[in-house]
């Protein structure tokens, strides 16, 4: 019974350094429970069994120890696990390829400066030049920056 419970810890302790390693790199709360996991396991040799046994056990933990976190560090292991793609489009893209300076439309919900509104059966985002512009008003593109439309009512 007590060797089960030494290796159990041992062998408990060794699972969560490797998964704070390989998984969830930086949290060191599984890697301090193994490493905790891993000195009980050898103090309790220690108390269990004899001194030789104890320190052939920590002996033992300490190299499997190191060969786990070797093996885990170099192997090709955690490539399987990593992010190799990359992501290059931007939000909103193309927005504004359809609409131009001078293009009227109107207005779908309220401008406080910034709102929706309707160009021809496009709805985007629009910002006014800080003016409180009711829904239904018809409105004028005065500049556009990047995806950003400024636009002033038409009176």
């Amino acid at each position: 019974m007590e060797w089960t419970i030494v290796l159990s810890l041992i062998l408990a302790g060794l699972a969560l350094l490797l998964v704070e390693i390989l998984f969830i790199p930086g949290t060191t709360i599984a890697g301090v429970i193994g490493f905790v996991c891993i000195v009980m396991g050898m103090w309790l040799s220690f108390r269990y069994f004899s001194s030789v046994a104890g320190w052939i056990v920590s002996g033992g933990a300490t190299a499997a120890s190191a060969t786990a976190i070797y093996f885990a560090l170099t192997s090709k292991l955690w490539m399987r696990f990593a992010l190799r793609g990359s992501n290059n489009s931007k939000v909103n893209e193309n927005l504004t390829d359809n609409l131009s300076v001078g293009m009227e439309g109107k207005t779908v919900s309220v401008l406080r400066p910034v709102g929706n509104a309707d160009f021809l059966g496009q709805i985007v985002e629009v910002k006014s030049l800080g003016d409180y512009i009711l829904p239904n008003t018809k409105i004028r593109i005065i500049k556009i920056e990047l995806n950003q439309i400024f636009i002033k009512p038409i009176n």
